[in-house]
């Protein structure tokens, strides 16, 4: 499995993404279960509010290998700030319409 993080570029300053590292590595949380190996091929963020950028950033993580985005918990769970991005499902399903089956998408990370 080859994934690239998408990010909240509000939560940037305040996390460098450690835990989302910890659980892909320890294939905890929402990589348990996964048998295959994990390659982080990326990580960017979603371009800031309303997260527009993170379609063309999800089509480029694909072109460059990626078989799997994965929206950092940071944008659907809040963490850690306690706000989900209230754009997340609107981000989730323009990125599900742009690359259809070319991708899996997994809604959090921790």
């Amino acid at each position: 499995m080859k994934i690239g993080l998408i990010r909240c570029r509000q939560t940037e300053d305040i996390c460098p993404g450690t835990m989302d590292f910890k659980v892909i590595r320890e294939k905890k949380c929402a990589f348990e279960g996964i048998e295959e190996d994990i390659e982080i091929i990326g990580m960017v963020s979603c371009g800031g509010c309303p997260g527009k950028k993170a379609i063309t950033r999800a089509e480029e993580i694909v072109k460059r290998g990626g078989d799997t985005i994965v929206l950092a918990s940071c944008i659907t769970k809040g963490n850690p700030i306690g706000f989900p991005c209230p754009h997340a499902k609107q981000i989730k399903e323009a990125i599900e319409k742009k690359l259809g089956d070319k991708v899996k998408i997994i809604d959090f990370t921790h």
